[in-house]
């Protein structure tokens, strides 16, 4: 079920994103949040209980409004090559996981014991796995893929690979170019050109 949000909740989660951005979540106080979204500190109780609930709903907001931008996303690309619109598809799941990449550490501890979060990620998960099975079926169609892999095998690889680089910096810079502060940009530059490698082979792609 889709949460609500008040306009004043909305402001909040905004500037606590931004700034858990910056500084990650152990980095940024309540006193920062309030501070920057010019209101008491009492605020965060009042509408959120605490910091950790706080995150928890800036979470659920984070995946209804990517829901919302995969929608829009989704209807630019529908008259598009099946080839293109796999590529795009993978583009766009590598992209949302470098970019909101504070989130994974909080996401994994907290999947324990919130149903919501379950519930979210599951029908995300779900969306995005018809749609790479609506795009391989066309594509197998119009003949330029040869192969049906399981569409859920397919988002797990992606997903997997993309989370491996970032949970795991102290082994995977070490082939990654360019400087420490730039390893995210980097590292998901090698991660997508791994990735569609790999996807476009296991779909047997060949181009007409």
């Amino acid at each position: 079920m889709k949460k609500k949000f008040t306009e004043k909740q909305i402001h909040i989660l905004d500037v606590a994103e931004k700034l858990i951005a910056k500084k990650g979540f152990e980095g940024t106080s309540v006193r920062d949040i309030s501070t920057k979204a010019n209101i008491n500190v009492a605020m965060i109780s009042y509408y959120f209980g605490s910091k950790e609930k706080m995150m928890s709903h800036l979470y659920q907001y984070r995946v209804q409004k990517t829901r919302e931008s995969f929608a829009e996303f989704a209807e630019t690309i529908k008259e598009g090559k099946p080839e293109m619109q796999m590529k795009e598809l993978v583009k766009y799941v590598v992209n949302q996981l470098f970019k909101f990449n504070y989130f994974h550490g909080f996401v994994t501890q907290e999947l324990r014991h919130t149903e919501h979060l379950k519930e979210d990620l599951l029908d995300f998960y779900n969306t995005f796995t018809h749609k790479i099975d609506d795009v391989t079926k066309k594509g197998i169609a119009s003949g330029v893929f040869h192969h049906a892999p399981k569409p859920e095998d397919l988002l797990t690889l992606i997903i997997g690979s993309a989370l491996f680089a970032i949970r795991n910096k102290n082994f995977y810079s070490l082939y990654v170019p360019g400087k420490e502060e730039n390893y995210l940009q980097e590292a998901e530059k090698k991660i997508l050109a791994s990735l569609l490698v790999t996807v476009f082979s296991t779909l047997g792609y060949q181009p007409n």
